[in-house]
């Protein structure tokens, strides 16, 4: 029997992404972001649901541009630590020893250390209750050559990506590989 549980965040996983932005004088900030996923295929398109009270919110708006940075389970501290502190109090690059990269693609930087970028022009914003969605149209996608598998793609194994449960507020690294996607289906019908 199923227990109940109310009108809740409590969809698992969710990823655990940072988002770059450069803030009215070219500042580089970045922050932490979970409610955040891929929302379409063409255009690919990422989005990202952000409260209008962070610093980050209002640079997407000026700038029209993100980056979405994916860390690492070796960076799971860094990552933490950028969804804490505000970009408007302290330089959380500096901080955090990292370092910001400007984009060539879009008015945004993003993280070097981290093994996958998403680089983003906003397409649309969507205010809903506490956040507004972001969608970014992905303009490109650079991965650290270490992590690159099968055809040239990053390899999910190799990226170790971090995700984050919500309302419990832990971390967690990827599981074991459980089979093809569109094939392991195919031993029911």
């Amino acid at each position: 029997m199923k227990k109940s549980l109310g009108p809740r965040t409590l969809a698992f996983p969710t990823p655990v992404w940072v988002v770059g932005v450069y803030d009215e004088n070219g500042k580089p900030n970045a922050m932490t972001a979970a409610w955040a996923g891929v929302c379409c295929s063409k255009p690919p398109c990422v989005a990202v649901s952000l409260r209008p009270a962070t610093y980050s919110y209002g640079c997407i708006v000026a700038r029209q541009a993100f980056t979405i940075n994916v860390p690492s389970e070796d960076r799971v501290r860094e990552a933490d630590y950028l969804g804490m502190a505000s970009g408007r109090e302290v330089n959380k690059f500096a901080q955090a020893r990292l370092t910001p990269v400007s984009s060539t693609v879009v008015d945004a930087p993003y993280i070097q250390e981290f093994p996958l970028i998403l680089e983003c022009k906003l397409l649309h914003t969507l205010k809903i209750g506490l956040h507004t969605l972001f969608v970014g149209e992905i303009l490109d996608v650079k991965a650290d050559e270490a992590v690159l598998g099968e055809k040239g793609l990053p390899d999910i194994e190799k990226v170790k990506p971090i995700i984050f449960g919500p309302e419990i507020r832990t971390y967690h690294g990827l599981g074991p590989y459980l089979g093809r996607a569109f094939d392991i289906g195919k031993e029911i019908g």
